[in-house]
């Protein structure tokens, strides 16, 4: 029987990550994100993964990690969803992070588990876990093709990459400034978490381990990513739910709080309802994925098909309720609106993890 409540050791992670996104990270300061000259927030992710070590947690002890395993890392990603922080967690320590080490990669990982770069995975944000990945080209000329809508591809230092070999799917390490690599952003609804299309011409690169795992370890990312993306959505509903509460409690119309009228309260009790059930699902998704249980596949299916619409429902809500204000620029809203919604398309929608779910249980589309 699994134990979904926060050990001790997560929720002391939970505090760490939160009091660095209060301090370095407030909602103002994630708004210039969408600014002409966007805020550089490396020095962000720097703190983040090397001196909290939050980029080694799910690398084992003997490379430089942290040892830990996906719990830790969804109590990270509830923070990132609840801060809507603009750092590579997801694009980095999660997909490149896990897929590099599916296929027997050392040195990269434990560079990244230090903190010392950054990765991404170069295949589309909106693959989801079994989609067919169609590898690069890859010859003796180097590497050719494009890829668009990768996500963390611009501030990463290393770019990691499905290469259809001739014996199969092989992944392959590039340095983002090598000759041949152009990476360009794209104009994305959600800035705080870039995107951009990615395109190789003759670009020289490194094969990662043996070619048989290189598929596992890809579906292998996806699905962990898939898993943990639902923790985030979760960190999003809640921030919303909590903000709103609060507004609504304070906010008075006709002499009285708009939260003791009657719609308000029914609006904010379903959502309650919703949100518990959403940390439900969400955690044991992570709880499967670490322990690598068989139902792992299936509990990160109905955790991204539940969350990423309970995330979205609260994001609206949260605007709304908020009545004209929940409008302006001025008040974060907007900001947990547009990463639900960008969380929405990641990784599959509800439709293809519902899909998916179908197909895991035995129940094809008829």
């Amino acid at each position: 029987m699994s134990d979904l409540l926060y050990s001790d050791t997560e929720e002391a992670l939970r505090d760490s990550v939160r009091d660095l996104f209060a301090d370095r990270c407030p909602p103002e300061s994630v708004a210039r994100a969408y600014d002409p000259e966007p805020q550089d927030f490396s020095g962000l992710w720097r703190t983040l993964a090397a001196d909290l070590g939050v980029a080694g947690l799910l690398v084992p002890e003997s490379l430089g990690g942290a040892g830990a395993g996906a719990r830790e890392a969804a109590v990270v990603m509830e923070e990132i969803g609840r801060a809507v922080a603009p750092v590579p967690f997801l694009s980095s320590a999660v997909l490149a992070t896990v897929a590099l080490l599916g296929a027997g990669d050392t040195e990269t990982v434990s560079a990244l588990a230090r903190g010392e770069v950054t990765a991404a995975l170069v295949v589309p944000l909106s693959t989801a876990p079994g989609d067919a990945v169609a590898g690069l080209s890859g010859d003796a000329g180097g590497l050719s093709g494009s890829v668009g809508s990768v996500a963390g591809a611009g501030e990463a230092d290393v770019l990691v990459v499905p290469v259809a070999g001739p014996d199969g799917l092989e992944l392959h390490t590039v340095a983002r400034t090598a000759a041949g690599v152009q990476v360009s952003p794209v104009l994305a609804l959600d800035m705080t978490r870039p995107l951009a299309d990615v395109s190789f011409s003759g670009a020289a690169s490194t094969p990662v381990g043996p070619v048989g795992p290189a598929g596992a370890a890809l579906a292998d990312a996806l699905r962990t990513a898939a898993a943990l993306l639902a923790s985030e959505q979760l960190g999003v509903a809640q921030w919303c739910f909590d903000t709103t509460l609060a507004y609504v409690k304070q906010r008075k119309q006709f002499g009285r709080a708009i939260g003791s009228y009657q719609a308000i309260k029914h609006r904010l009790a379903d959502l309650w309802f919703e949100i518990g059930a959403a940390t439900a699902a969400a955690r044991y998704a992570a709880d499967a994925c670490a322990r690598g249980d068989d139902d792992a596949p299936t509990a990160a299916a109905i955790a991204q098909a539940y969350c990423s619409g309970i995330a979205v429902h609260a994001a609206e809500e949260g605007v709304q309720l908020h009545g004209g204000i929940g409008m302006t620029w001025e008040y974060p809203a907007h900001l947990y609106l547009k990463r639900a919604k960008s969380d929405q398309l990641a990784l599959g929608t509800a439709y293809r993890h519902r899909a998916l779910l179908g197909e895991l249980v035995n129940l094809p589309a008829s």
